[in-house]
């Protein structure tokens, strides 16, 4: 039997997927791509497939996933083609599979990165709902299972590095007080509210540090990407949310930070490139190259820290308040985040209409203990149904999307 960890890459088409595959093929002598999956883009998985050679591709959507086949059949590959949710689950609990890296962006993660941990895989979760969605569910698999998980988060992966490695008993018997969970601000950090009423979708994915996905730019944008990872932050470290401070850093260069009851801060720093946490995660516990530059302290010369506004940003205090409820509101939060994102980027819902949104479903649905995974799709089904329907009523009566105000609540 080969020695080389065998590795399913859920989203590999994404950002963070190419990255995975970057590092991986840095090397080769060390991981075994088993399956590769995307959501629809069937020519970019098939030139994967032709250079990682898995045993099986995996897409959503079934009219790509035919495309595929047929690339596949013609080029002499035996990669065997699937698609649908099902197929996701069954690549992330093959016997043949060590590693799952989970990053799938949005909801549609969550049922393959459980799949993964009830299978008690290593789990490199890189998907946020997972845990936004379904923290409790999803950890008590992956404790049952006796499974490993790796957070991939810059953010995340710099906390993981800065806490004793038993930190699971316990952050008061570790000696820890706080977790500085560190942001870019993203591109509108210095604007005013009212510069923000007209944004459009291309300005909020210019991110200054980062390259990433549409949706997760227009999250950065609007900090919600921070308010999710606040409440990831909880369920990766047991941390209340009052012990979790957001702190801007707008080179982002110290990736997180953890305050120690000595006194003692210890911080994680790099260039901003998503390799690094994941040759971390992908080489754990050893360290591997993953082929970043290494940080210019010289030529970085300063680094700069300041408070959150949440008044320009009501999506991270939205994301607190979600977490401090507790229940079924972060899935609430989250569903009602990717439809209000959805609209903004289709021009159909204005940057400051998206917390408005978000508030709004919070406010009419009600939470319920999450019990079991059935509980959270419930809860993500209304709320997408409630801001769908509260997007069209705004649109409705708004001659445009993009003269919406923060306050207009209805």
């Amino acid at each position: 039997m080969s020695d080389k960890q065998r590795i399913t890459v859920l989203g590999s088409t994404g950002s963070i997927g190419v990255s995975t595959l970057d590092v991986i093929a840095r090397h080769l002598g060390r991981f075994r791509v088993v399956a590769l999956t995307a959501h629809s883009q069937a020519d970019k998985l098939f030139q994967q497939c032709q250079q990682f050679e898995p045993e099986f591709a995996v897409l959503l959507d079934a009219d790509a996933a035919q495309r595929l086949q047929s690339k596949i059949t013609a080029a002499g590959l035996i990669t065997e083609v699937l698609h649908g949710v099902e197929a996701l689950e069954r690549v992330s609990s093959l016997p043949q599979v060590d590693s799952v890296m989970a990053a799938i962006v949005g909801a549609a993660g969550l049922r393959p990165s459980l799949a993964a941990a009830r299978a008690g895989k290593k789990i490199l979760l890189a998907n946020k709902e997972t845990l936004v969605m379904s923290g409790r569910v999803f950890m008590d698999a992956v404790r049952e299972s006796g499974s490993e998980l790796l957070p991939i988060d810059s953010e995340h992966n710099a906390i993981f590095q800065s806490l004793p490695r038993d930190f699971g008993r316990g952050l008061d018997v570790v000696g820890v007080t706080r977790i500085l969970l560190t942001a870019s601000g993203g591109p509108f950090r210095s604007k005013a509210l009212s510069e923000l009423e007209h944004v459009t979708p291309a300005q909020a994915c210019a991110h200054p540090n980062w390259s990433m996905g549409r949706k997760i730019s227009v999250d950065s944008a609007s900090m919600m990407n921070k308010g999710l990872e606040v409440i990831e932050a909880h369920w990766l470290f047991d941390a209340p949310a009052d012990r979790i401070q957001v702190v801007v850093h707008p080179q982002s260069v110290i990736h997180s930070m953890v305050e120690y009851a000595d006194g003692s801060v210890l911080a994680q720093l790099g260039n901003p490139d998503m390799r690094t946490p994941i040759a971390y995660a992908l080489g754990f516990p050893e360290r591997i190259d993953s082929g970043v530059a290494p940080l210019d302290l010289f030529r970085i010369a300063r680094l700069d820290f300041e408070a959150p506004d949440l008044t320009r940003f009501r999506c991270l205090d939205l994301a607190y308040q979600a977490l401090r409820h507790g229940g079924t509101a972060p899935a609430i939060l989250n569903a009602a985040n990717e439809v209000a994102v959805a609209a903004f980027l289709d021009e159909k819902l204005s940057f400051l209409g998206i917390p408005s949104v978000i508030e709004h479903a919070l406010e009419q649905i009600s939470t319920v203990p999450v019990n079991c995974l059935e509980d959270v799709q419930e809860a993500d089904r209304q709320a997408r149904e409630i801001a769908s329907e509260h997007i069209l009523n705004r649109s409705l009566s708004n001659a445009s999307p993009f003269t919406l105000h923060p306050s207009t609540n209805t």
